[in-house]
C-alpha cells in the first residue's frame, strides 16, 4: 500500500484547467484503486462545502481515501508552513500537486508537480510582474525538489526538458480529457433552458476560458468585427469570469473601437453542470490562445459536436490533429478569412465534428488515472 497526498485546493475555487485536472484526476483513481490510501488537501474549511466536495469525486464511501482540511492564511505560508507541518507528523510516500512544490517536507517523500504551461516564460508580457517574479524565482526551485515532473502534453513535457535543462527521465506527461459529464445526452428541454437562463442567440461563435491576456480575445474580437457585417446575424459570446485574474483590460477598449458592444454577450462563468450544453449551443468554438499546455475546451466542444477554430500552436495541433481548423496567429486576414468559412461552409463544419466525435474519444481521464497510477508505483519501486 502506497500513501498518497495530492493538493486539491483548485477544486471547489472555480479555476477552470487546473481545477478540471485535479478534479477528474482523483475522480477516476477513486474509482480504479481500492488498494493505496489518499489524502486529499485542500484550504477549505466549510464543513458543507467539503461534504459537497467529497460526494462530487465519488469518494463519500471509500475507506482509502479521505479530505483534510488545513486552514490557510493565505497560499504563500500553506505550502511553505501549514502543509510542510502536517506532512512531519503525518508522512505520506508521494504527494502530489501543481507548479510549486511545499518546502521543508522531508526527502523521504516522493513529490510530483503537474506543470500545465510554462507560458510566462515566453510571453512574460502577459502576466503580473508579482505573479512572474513568483513563478521566475519558485518554479526553478520546485523541478529541482520534485522526484517526477508531469507536463499535461508531450509539447508541454518537451518544453520543460529544453528550458530548464531537466533530465529526460525526470518528466513524462498526462494528457487531460473531458469530463464525464460532457458524455451525458443533453434533453431539448435543458439546451432551452440554458439558452434563456444565458440569454444565448441562435447563432454565435462562442470562446469559453478565462478571459487573460495570452488567451488573445482581442484578436478574436478583430476578426469577427471584419467579417460582422457579412453575418449580421450572429453573436460572440466571451464566456468567462471577468473579475477573474489577469483580467485582459483590452478586451473592452478592443469592444469600444470596433462598435461591437450591442454584438458581443458576456455571460460569466460557466459552472461544470452548464458547460456541455453552452458548446451544444454554439454555432462554431473559437480558441484562439498563443500558448496553451492543451486545451481542454477544445475537446469540450468536439464532444457536443461543435466545430473547432483555434490558434495553429504546437499544443494544439498535438491534441486536435485533423479535426480542427486552424488559422495563423500573426495574421488577422487569416483569422477572419478561417472564421467566417467555418460558419457559412456547413460541409467544412460537418467534417470538422465528424473527426471531432472520434479525436475526442482517444484521450481518457481513466487513461491518464491508469498512468498515474504506474508513475506512484515506479516513484516507490
Amino acid at each position: 500500500m502506497i500513501k498518497i497526498g495530492i493538493d486539491i485546493r483548485n477544486i471547489g475555487k472555480k479555476r477552470t484547467g487546473d481545477e478540471a485536472v485535479f478534479f477528474n484526476l482523483v475522480k477516476n483513481l477513486a474509482l480504479i484503486d481500492s488498494e493505496n490510501e489518499y489524502s486529499l488537501f485542500t484550504d477549505i474549511t466549510d464543513a458543507s462545502i467539503l461534504q459537497s466536495i467529497g460526494v462530487s469525486l465519488g469518494i463519500e464511501e471509500k475507506n482509502n481515501f479521505k479530505i483534510i482540511s488545513l486552514k490557510n492564511i493565505n497560499k504563500f505560508t500553506w505550502n511553505f508552513w501549514t502543509l510542510p507541518r502536517y506532512l512531519r507528523k503525518n508522512p505520506v510516500d508521494i504527494y502530489q500537486t501543481q507548479y510549486i512544490t511545499p518546502f521543508f517536507v522531508p526527502k523521504k517523500i516522493k513529490i510530483i508537480t503537474i506543470i500545465h504551461d510554462i507560458s510566462f516564460n515566453f510571453f512574460p508580457r502577459l502576466i503580473k510582474f508579482s505573479d512572474l517574479l513568483f513563478l521566475k524565482i519558485f518554479i526553478p526551485i520546485s523541478l529541482k525538489r520534485a522526484d517526477k515532473i508531469l507536463g499535461v502534453s508531450k509539447f508541454t513535457r518537451d518544453e520543460i526538458i529544453d528550458f530548464y535543462k531537466i533530465d529526460p527521465e525526470k518528466a513524462d506527461w498526462i494528457y487531460n480529457a473531458v469530463g464525464d459529464n460532457f458524455f451525458h445526452p443533453i434533453a431539448p428541454e435543458r439546451l432551452n433552458a440554458i439558452r434563456e437562463k444565458y440569454n444565448l442567440p441562435e447563432k454565435f461563435f462562442l470562446y469559453l476560458g478565462t478571459l487573460q491576456p495570452r488567451k488573445n480575445i482581442t484578436a478574436l474580437i478583430g476578426a469577427f468585427a471584419g467579417i460582422k457585417e457579412k453575418l449580421p446575424e450572429v453573436k460572440l459570446v466571451l464566456a468567462g469570469n471577468r473579475s477573474g485574474r489577469n483580467f485582459d483590460k483590452q478586451i473592452d477598449k478592443a469592444i469600444a473601437k470596433n462598435k461591437l458592444k450591442d454584438s458581443i454577450i458576456f455571460p460569466g462563468f460557466i459552472g461544470e453542470a452548464d458547460k456541455p450544453a453552452i458548446f451544444k449551443l454554439a454555432t462554431v468554438f473559437c480558441y484562439p490562445s498563443l500558448y496553451e499546455g492543451f486545451g481542454i475546451p477544445i475537446l469540450e466542444a468536439m464532444s457536443q459536436c461543435t466545430p473547432v477554430l483555434a490558434s495553429d500552436i504546437p499544443s494544439l495541433r498535438e491534441v486536435a490533429k485533423d479535426s480542427a481548423s486552424f488559422f495563423d496567429v500573426e495574421d488577422l486576414a487569416d483569422f477572419q478569412e478561417k472564421l467566417y468559412t467555418i460558419f457559412i461552409d456547413k460541409n467544412l463544419r460537418d467534417t470538422l465534428t465528424n473527426f471531432g466525435l472520434e479525436r475526442v474519444q482517444i484521450f481518457s481521464w481513466k487513461k491518464s488515472a491508469e498512468k498515474t497510477l504506474e508513475i506512484y508505483d515506479n516513484l516507490i519501486g
